[in-house]
């Protein structure tokens, strides 16, 4: 019988120190000092990851910027074909006027002029 009293004592005071060592690891100054330290830990990674993160959207910002100016550029030069089939047609209407003029009898060539201002698009 001493054996079995012994035993339930031993049991008893096993399962205080289990708890005593339960509630002292779960304490709240303990759990908050755990989570200082995680946040410690985890700071510099996450701080790092959000300077990625901004170089990489100042990064594809400037390519969008590039992209539409690009295609700002295409839309223009698409606009410029009525003006370059104007410029043609000027150019064709004046070799002409000087084949005709060179083939006339009696003429000389004529001597250069000023170069005409070019049209404001």
């Amino acid at each position: 019988m001493e054996e079995q009293e012994i035993q339930l004592k031993v049991k008893k005071v096993t399962d205080k120190l289990t708890e005593s060592m339960y509630v002292l690891a779960n304490e709240p100054s303990v759990a908050l000092y755990r989570l200082q330290e995680h946040v410690r830990r985890s700071l510099p990674e996450l701080a790092q990851h959000k300077a990625d993160m901004q170089n990489w959207e100042e990064q594809s910002q400037g390519a969008v910027y590039t992209v539409e100016y690009a295609c700002s550029a295409i839309r223009s030069m698409t606009y410029s074909k009525e003006y370059f089939k104007s410029i043609e047609g000027l150019l064709r209407q004046t070799i002409s006027t000087k084949e005709q003029m060179g083939s006339a009898p009696g003429r000389s060539t004529l001597a250069p002029q000023a170069p005409c201002p070019s049209p404001s698009v």
